[in-house]
């Protein structure tokens, strides 16, 4: 049996690639001898970001967003509504909100999606979070901004029936958010849209 042409080091490389979101053993490989062609412009210095995302980047003890500050930049930001909280599934949507300025108030990730098929549970998401927060003075509204999909659906009815004991308004976004749409693929006018055409549920 012949000896494989591609050594530990890089094999472990490729491993690693194709752990990725988006990335099979092919597409792995590709973009390791892509890497090891670029080394000096683009893998030293993605190595080197990766070590200083590892060691500074952590969860907002707040709202959930990666920053390398805790409070992260939004919530740290005094110009903010305080009074409206946009509930998200993952920080890719807050990202996706933020690019669009569709939302200008504070924002709660929940960690992902009610899902019984995948076995995530409340007790998976920071809903008990999310409730506590909802009780707080200065918060009168909840926009619940979460994909139009039947997960999304079931989360945000859960949500809505939780926070009835809250003193706040709950509204979802509204047009322009296609059935089986994923916030973070929508360009930012059907975002702007959807958050300025928010409903009440």
């Amino acid at each position: 049996m012949s000896a494989s042409p591609i050594g530990p080091e890089l094999q472990r490389l490729i491993d690693l690639l194709a752990k990725m979101p988006g990335l099979g053993p092919r597409s792995a490989k590709r973009a390791a001898l892509y890497l090891l062609k670029k080394r000096e412009p683009v893998m030293r210095p993605l190595a080197f970001a990766l070590d200083d995302a590892a060691n500074k980047v952590t969860g907002c003890s707040i709202c959930g967003n990666w920053d390398s500050m805790d409070p992260c930049a939004v919530c740290a930001d005094e110009t903010r509504q305080s009074g409206v909280l946009c509930v998200v599934q993952d920080v890719a949507d807050l990202w996706a909100l933020e690019r669009a300025g569709a939302h200008k108030g504070r924002y709660h990730v929940l960690g992902g999606l009610l899902s019984p098929l995948d076995g995530v549970g409340p007790d998976d998401l920071d809903i008990g979070g999310l409730i506590a927060r909802a009780k707080e003075d200065t918060i009168t509204e909840v926009v619940l901004a979460l994909a139009a999909t039947v997960d999304g659906q079931t989360t945000a009815h859960y949500l809505t029936e939780h926070l009835e004991t809250s003193n706040v308004s709950v509204t979802r976004l509204s047009q322009g958010v296609p059935v089986g749409g994923e916030l973070d693929y929508l360009d930012e006018g059907t975002l702007s849209a959807a958050m300025k055409a928010r409903r009440p549920v």
